[in-house]
């Protein structure tokens, strides 16, 4: 387990392709909001850390393609991902491989070029497989125990910008993707 957030190994960060983000637990603090309309109709919220999106949107600028795998259905997550421009995959049944199986065959990659960012044990037999294994800092011991990688924030309290600027910044691309975020919003 390698805690130094800017400790990523150069050669795995340049063999990564695709980038997969669980998002109950990662992408937010593992708490959700239940509650219903007035019509009785089903509602539920969640909270989502800003900076952690644009960490996301930072690795789709550098070219890596970015997927979003959860295990709960939720039409926030829907919103998100579409907000974020990323592809969102939510199964039913919490069966993350063979959704994964397809976006490797879909991107045309080998596992060893997928990284992914997890918390707990459902992600397991995705992270099992993946080149660049990374966890939350409040993620389960059997997550913990083979990640490469572990942030030194919480799920849905910045450890996905964490990851997201450490996996740049070991490709060295951090500081051109914040150079060309810049330059392009400083012009008229």
């Amino acid at each position: 387990m390698v805690s130094n957030p800017a400790s990523i190994p150069t050669e795995a960060a340049n063999r990564i392709k695709l980038v997969i983000f669980d998002v109950d637990g990662v992408l937010t603090e593992a708490g959700i909001f239940v509650g219903s309309t007035m019509d009785g109709e089903h509602l539920e919220l969640k909270r989502f850390d800003i900076q952690d999106g644009v960490g996301l949107k930072m690795l789709i600028w550098a070219g890596l393609k970015v997927a979003l795998v959860t295990g709960r259905p939720s039409q926030a997550t829907a919103i998100r991902a579409q907000e974020l421009g990323v592809e969102c995959h939510q199964v039913v049944d919490a069966r993350k491989l063979p959704v994964v199986k397809d976006l490797i065959e879909k991107h045309a990659v080998d596992w060893e070029e997928v990284a992914m960012l997890a918390d707990d044990i459902p992600d397991l037999s995705v992270l099992r497989r993946v080149g660049l294994k990374a966890a939350v800092l409040n993620a389960t011991e059997p997550v913990l125990d083979i990640a490469d990688w572990v942030a030194l924030r919480p799920g849905g309290r910045g450890a996905a910008r964490e990851f997201c600027d450490a996996l740049l910044r070991a490709r060295s691309q951090l500081d051109d993707v914040i150079e060309t975020y810049v330059e392009e919003r400083s012009q008229p």
